[in-house]
C-alpha cells in the first residue's frame, strides 16, 4: 500500500515575525486559506487516506500539528525530541511503517512547498509507485524543470531518457549537485539535464530501510532500536535516549548519493519552497508599482516592496523601494529585499539580546 511520510520540522525562521519556533512555516496560513501542512495532506489525500499518513515534527510542533490534522490519528505524530535532518526522519519513518505493512510504498513530501496544480502531483506520485512496483529496489525522485539560475536548491543531474510512462518522462540520476554558486547555476541551465531537487521521493519502506543499514549503519541500527521500543512503556525513553545521538545527515547525503538504482521524472507541475518572504511575494499578486501587501496598508511612491500588517494594524511607507515589512505577534520586520538570507541570524540572536519571547 502507499503511506505517506510528511517532513514537518522547522525552526520558524525564515518567515519572522510571523513564524517563530513553536509556529513555522509549515503551520501558517501563507498561501491560500489552509495551511502549509494541511494543504500538503490535502494534496496527496485522493491517494493516501489520513490513516496511512505519518508526521514527522518537532515536540515543540507535536500538538499544533496534530490539531491542523484531526483526522490523522495521533499515533501517526511522531515528535522528534531534536532535529537531526532528513535521514533519521524518514528512517524512523520507514521503520515504523514497515512494522505494520512490511511491503509498504512511501512518499516523502515536505510540508512546506506550493505545489500547482495538485492533480498534475499525483499524477506523478501514481507513476512513480508504479516504477518501484515494477522494480522494490528503485528509488525515485522530482525533478523540475529550472526557470531560472537558483542557487538556493539543489540540482539533479539526468541522463538519457528511459521510458515514458503516462507522458511523464522516467530518466536515470547521473548525480546529485548540491547548491551552487551563480556562474554554477547558470552553467546548468544553459547545459540542460539538470533539475531543481524538489525533495520528493517515492521508494520501498524496506529499500531505505536497507540502504541505511548499508551506507549508515549506525544511524539505521538506532533507528531499529526506537522503532523495535514503539508502542510499550519505555518507547519515549527510548526515543529520547536515541535521538539525539544519531547522525544528523540528509537523506540525499546518506542514500541518494550512493545508490545506483536512482530514476528523476520530469514533472509536469510548478513548485516552490518558498523559502522566504521573496518567494512567497514571487506567488502573490502584486499592484502596478510590484508591491505584493496584505492587512491594512498605504503606500505612495512605493516599490518592489513586500508589506504585510498581520496584527491588524496600519503600516504606511512614503518613498521607499526593495524592502520587505512585516508586523506580526507584536514584532516588526524591516529589511532590504537583498538582506533577507540574514533573516535566520537574526532572529538566533534575538535570546542573547534578551528578546525570546518573540523567538
Amino acid at each position: 500500500m502507499l503511506h505517506a511520510v510528511v517532513m514537518a520540522g522547522g525552526s520558524g525562521t525564515r518567515f519572522w515575525p510571523k513564524s517563530r519556533r513553536s509556529r513555522p512555516k509549515q503551520l501558517l496560513r501563507l498561501f491560500g486559506d489552509r495551511t502549509m501542512l494541511q494543504q500538503t495532506v490535502d494534496r496527496i489525500a485522493p491517494l493516501v487516506p489520513a490513516d496511512r499518513v505519518l508526521v514527522v515534527t518537532g515536540a515543540d510542533q507535536a500538538v499544533a500539528s496534530s490539531a491542523q490534522l484531526p483526522g490523522v490519528p495521533a499515533r501517526n505524530i511522531v515528535a522528534e525530541p531534536c532535529p537531526r535532518d532528513t535521514a533519521a526522519c524518514v528512517g524512523l519513518a520507514a521503520a515504523l511503517i514497515a512494522r505494520t505493512d512490511p511491503d509498504a510504498t512511501l512518499v516523502v513530501l515536505a510540508a512546506d512547498h506550493v505545489v500547482q496544480p495538485a492533480e498534475a502531483f499525483r499524477k506523478t506520485v501514481r507513476v512513480a509507485a508504479s516504477i518501484v512496483e515494477d522494480d522494490p529496489t528503485c528509488f525515485v525522485t522530482m525533478g523540475v524543470r529550472p526557470t531560472r539560475a537558483e542557487t538556493g536548491y539543489g540540482y539533479i543531474e539526468a541522463g538519457d531518457m528511459l521510458e515514458t510512462r503516462d507522458g511523464i518522462g522516467v530518466r536515470r540520476v547521473i548525480q546529485f549537485r548540491e547548491k551552487p554558486d551563480r556562474p554554477t547555476a547558470e552553467q546548468f541551465v544553459a547545459q540542460g539535464g539538470f533539475s531543481w531537487n524538489s525533495g520528493v521521493f517515492v521508494w520501498k519502506a524496506q529499500a531505505i530501510l536497507d540502504a541505511l543499514r548499508n551506507h549508515r549503519p549506525g544511524l539505521a541500527a538506532a533507528i531499529d532500536r526506537v522503532a523495535a521500543a514503539a508502542g510499550t512503556p519505555e518507547a519515549e525513553e527510548v526515543l529520547n535516549l536515541e535521538y539525539p545521538r544519531m547522525e544528523r545527515i540528509p537523506i540525499d547525503k546518506a542514500v541518494m548519493e550512493k545508490a545506483e538504482n536512482v530514476v528523476v521524472l520530469d514533472v509536469g507541475y510548478e513548485w516552490s519552497d518558498v523559502g522566504d518572504w521573496r518567494s512567497l511575494a514571487a506567488l502573490m499578486p502584486v499592484d502596478p508599482h510590484n508591491n505584493v501587501t496584505e492587512g491594512p496598508v498605504r503606500l505612495i511612491e512605493t516599490r518592489d516592496s513586500v508589506v504585510i500588517s498581520d496584527d491588524g494594524r496600519l503600516i504606511a511607507a512614503i518613498g521607499v523601494e526593495d524592502l520587505v515589512v512585516i508586523q506580526s505577534g507584536g514584532a516588526t520586520l524591516i529589511a532590504k529585499r537583498d538582506q533577507l538570507d540574514r533573516l535566520k541570524m537574526l532572529v538566533e540572536g534575538l535570546g542573547q539580546d534578551g528578546f525570546g519571547e518573540y523567538t
